[in-house]
Order: structure tokens, then sequence, then C-alpha cells
């Protein structure tokens, strides 16, 4: 596997250490404009060789990354206290512009994680012109994570026996789909100790989840960081995976030239194919209006 970081923040720094780590890299590629930065951190991820498996890490400009297997971008400003995602539009939109244009005739995968992400994914989509299965935001993989964990808390059960996802923006507008939610084979709605009254709550928490973060420590990292590198390995090793990742919608759950999450079949080629989820009417409305609320933000920045 060999893969390229741009973007050697918090984030790019997470993302890196957890391919190493996590997916196993063998070759990785460290890029970030700040001269020596990408450099240092080739140099402090390398000394720790023993305990990884055998890999060659190194600092290389965004056009040197074309053969790798996926590129992950990172690069851009994190959100502030009581932002939200799309108050960085502006900011981050001209630098993912610039990088995609760099990166035209990649082969492989190219994940944003870069926020708003929805709409970097597509700014990225369009400066690259390549297709839209190649161009992948991690969008609600972390939100749907929070969710499981939050789940599994309030229930004592474990994270892995909830199966529920979140989709839509990652941000303000995310849907959590409760209604299709289950624990195990049980629904979640007909498990003994949960009641209905407590979704918007579990919603709301996980909504803000990142905000509370930045509040402590300035950014979120770590959990981004995982996310990422298991995205990456479970699709480039072609496990067909379904996974809440952004891509262009092209017509599932009648949406269509917006970026947003929805399930996905991810592999080696990316996300072929999109899932209809089950959702009710309240959960459908919402999945609209958050369409409507990215495909405005994308306007704002659209060349």
């Amino acid at each position: 596997m060999k893969v390229g970081v741009i973007g050697m923040g918090w984030v790019g720094t997470s993302v890196a250490s957890s391919l190493l780590l996590r997916a196993g890299a063998r070759e990785l590629l460290l890029h970030d404009v700040r001269p020596g930065l990408a450099e240092g951190e080739a140099m402090d991820l390398s000394h720790a060789a023993p305990f990884l498996r055998s890999a060659t890490i190194r600092a290389a400009p965004p056009e040197e990354m074309l053969d790798c297997d996926a590129v992950v971008i990172a690069a851009g400003r994190n959100g502030k206290p009581n932002e939200s995602r799309l108050d960085l539009l502006r900011d981050n939109a001209a630098v993912v512009r610039s990088i995609g244009q760099k990166l035209r005739g990649h082969r492989g995968l190219l994940v944003m994680v870069t926020n708003p992400v929805d709409v970097l994914t597509h700014v990225l989509l369009e400066a690259t012109g390549l297709p839209p299965a190649r161009v992948l935001g991690t969008g609600t993989l972390l939100d749907t994570a929070r969710m499981r964990q939050l789940l599994a808390s309030e229930l004592d059960v474990s994270a892995k026996s909830v199966h529920m996802h979140v989709i839509g923006e990652h941000g303000d507008s995310q849907v959590a789909v409760f209604s299709s939610a289950r624990i195990g084979t049980l629904p979640l709605r007909s498990w003994p100790e949960w009641a209905v009254a407590l979704e918007p709550a579990i919603a709301q928490r996980v909504r803000t989840a990142a905000r509370e973060i930045i509040l402590r420590k300035g950014a979120t990292n770590h959990g981004i960081g995982l996310v990422t590198a298991y995205l990456l390995k479970w699709a480039l090793s072609d496990e067909r995976r379904v996974l809440t990742v952004s891509r262009l919608q092209e017509g599932a759950c009648g949406l269509r030239d917006v970026c947003i999450s929805l399930p996905a079949i991810v592999g080696r080629a990316g996300a072929t194919k999109v899932l209809d989820p089950a959702l009710d009417e309240t959960e459908h409305a919402a999945l609209v209006h958050s369409a409507d609320v990215l495909r405005s933000a994308y306007a704002s920045v659209a060349p």
C-alpha cells in the first residue's frame, strides 16, 4: 500500500501514524507547504521502524503522488470553537482546488479529510476531473462511529453490536437514522431499555461532539486518523464494505449533483455502488434539507 498524505497538521500526522500502525502502509509520502515540516514528520515516524512492518517514509511534493494507491488531503486550517464546518469553507476551498490541480491524472483513490469535508470533496472532484467513485470524503464515518459508541454506552452493549448509520452532511444538518437502527438483530426501538424520547439528545451529542473536543484541546485528530486508516485498509484490500462515505450522488435517495454521505459499497475502485437506506418520512425530509445546505455551500465557491 502506497499512500500520500498532504497536510501535516494535527489531522495529517494522526492519519499518517494510523496508516502505519493500523493499515500496514508500506510506502508513505508526506507533504506540507511549511518548509521542513513533512521531512521532520517523516524522520520522526521512521524512527519507529523497529515496531512497524517494513515501511518507507519520506517527504514528497503532490506531483510525486500520482502513482500512489491513495492520497489523503488533510490540508487547510482547523475549526475554531463555536464555528461550524461550513464557516471554514472559503479559507479551505482555494487550498483544495490548488492541490486538486496538481493531482490531475492520479490513478488511485483520493480521500478528503479537511472540513467542511462534503463541499471540499466536491471542490476536489471538480479540480481533478476524476470519476466520482474515486474521489471520496470521510463524510459521516466518524459521526457513525460516535453514534455507535454513544448508543453502546447508553445500552451497555458492545459498539460492535450496534448497527446504525448517520448520513447527510458531516455537520449540523446530519441525519441520524434511528428508524432502521438495530442492536444485534433487534430493532433499537424495540430494545427494552430504549425510549424514542432519547433520540434527539443522542443525535445532538453526536452533532456537537467535535465542538466539545475543539473547545478543550483545539482540534479533533485521533478519531479521524483511525477512521481514515481503516477506510483505506478496507478499500485497498478490496473488502467491499458498506461505509457512509461522501461522494457525488447520481440518483440514490433522489439526490444528484451534491457530495453527501450515504451508505456505499467501497472497494479498490472506490465507492462504486451507493445504497438507498430505509428512511422514514422525517429522516428523508432531513436528508433533502441536508443536501440543499451542501448545494448552497458549494455554489458559493464553485468556479
